[in-house]
């Protein structure tokens, strides 16, 4: 019999998705702690995500990366992993994620977000994930293909990267100060379902390209030496 494994956090930035709540936070592994990170939302989430069981922190500060960085922050669990809100991606894939972590196989996993039915990713959105993916292989020798937002590694060692971005590059600057520092890092595909709601940040070809803007910024860093976990070499998996 496959069990779950315990002590694990799940960070969820939340802007306005109270139609997606309950579906998200229905999936998250028993026994595994939900922590919703309510970013200023209007219509109710953070209620909802009481109601749900959910642990809710409030961020007031606008941006994807304040919202994660302050989940991140409260969380207390071994092993953090991260999935958005809006019923695009299924908490519960995240299992296998944490048990590679546990396992020692990996330091950071992530999935590669595999589209499921018609407008499930949007074509900008997808050309501007590419261009990402390209420019991080040119950067870090990573051969990822995604930098989707469902993820899991350890509370410390992410802590110890000192992540600085809140805005979109969090999770790229993520990879990219993991990379620096060695990690081993896996990457799995995952069903990408269409979403709950309009997107904050891929819904427009503004919003895309800002995003992609803002990943570019973190990709022109430079190298900074991180206490994080030390494995001979940054690699994919």
């Amino acid at each position: 019999m496959t069990t779950t494994p315990s002590d694990v956090d799940v960070v969820l930035p939340c802007l306005n998705e109270a139609e997606a709540l309950p579906w998200v936070l229905e999936r998250i592994p028993p026994g595994w702690r939900a922590i919703v990170v309510d970013n200023g939302s209007t219509d109710g989430s953070a209620a909802v995500a009481r109601a749900c069981g959910a642990t809710v922190v409030h961020e007031p500060r606008r941006g994807f990366g304040a919202a994660c960085h302050t989940g991140l922050t409260a969380a207390t669990a071994d092993v953090v992993c991260f999935c958005d809100c809006d019923a695009s991606l299924d908490p519960s894939l995240l299992v296998p994620f944490v048990r590679e972590v546990r396992d020692g196989e990996a330091d950071l996993v992530l999935g590669r977000r595999r589209p499921q039915g018609r407008g499930a990713w949007p074509a900008h959105a997808r050309a501007g994930n590419l261009a990402l993916s390209r420019i991080l292989r040119r950067r870090t020798g990573l051969r990822l293909h995604d930098l989707g937002p469902l993820r899991a590694a350890r509370r410390e060692p992410l802590l110890a990267l000192g992540l600085t971005d809140r805005r979109s590059g969090y999770p790229l600057q993520m990879v990219v100060r993991a990379s620096d520092a060695g990690w081993r890092i896996a990457e799995h595909d995952v069903p990408y379902l269409p979403r709950t709601g309009a997107s904050k940040v891929t819904g427009t070809w503004r919003g895309t390209w800002q995003a992609v803007r803002d990943m570019s910024r973190v990709l022109g860093e430079t190298p900074v030496h991180s206490g994080g976990v030390a494995s001979p070499g940054g690699t994919v998996r």
